[in-house]
């Protein structure tokens, strides 16, 4: 790994799992704002969406985390013994544990559709972005190829960002 990767958890990106679990918090446990539905109907099939959701967004995030392997690290920053995986879920996104968690998101709004947990899961996403930015200069510093998988490969959302 180059000699100017950082090496303390700070430097490493530690911040950024902080405010993730700060939001990941405050949309499973903060207020939930105004409800956005009130038809109880409509409530319902949203209520059965999310559980759908929901399941799939534990599958995602466990099929990844197994792909990853001993890769895996809440950090941005890659281990220092690290290896570029493109396969599995990896072949359709390049972040599917990301992918996994803004599915839960998306359950737990159409679970509980409020207006705080709409804001929450978009501030989500957008520090996602934001970490994805930050990891992906480490990726391509460690793994030169990083760069033609970024070309081939969509970051958060298979097929579309």
């Amino acid at each position: 790994m180059n000699t100017l990767t950082p090496k303390s958890i700070v430097e490493r990106g530690a911040w950024y799992v902080l405010i993730q679990a700060i939001l990941i918090g405050l949309i499973l446990f903060g207020p939930r704002g105004p409800d956005l539905l009130t038809s109880e109907p409509l409530k319902n099939i949203f209520m059965s969406c999310g559980i759908s959701v929901g399941l799939m967004s534990i599958l995602v995030m466990l099929i990844a985390v197994i792909n990853l392997g001993k890769n895996l690290t809440p950090l941005p920053c890659p281990k220092d013994n690290s290896q570029l995986v493109q396969s599995g879920l990896y072949r359709y996104v390049r972040h599917p544990i990301y992918f996994g968690v803004l599915l839960a998101a998306l359950a737990w709004f159409l679970i509980f559709p409020g207006a705080y947990v709409l804001a929450y899961a978009i501030a989500l996403f957008v520090l996602f972005d934001i970490k994805a930015k930050r990891e992906e200069i480490w990726l391509v510093e460690r793994f030169p190829a990083y760069k033609d998988y970024q070309q081939r490969v969509k970051k958060l959302i298979p097929g579309c960002y």
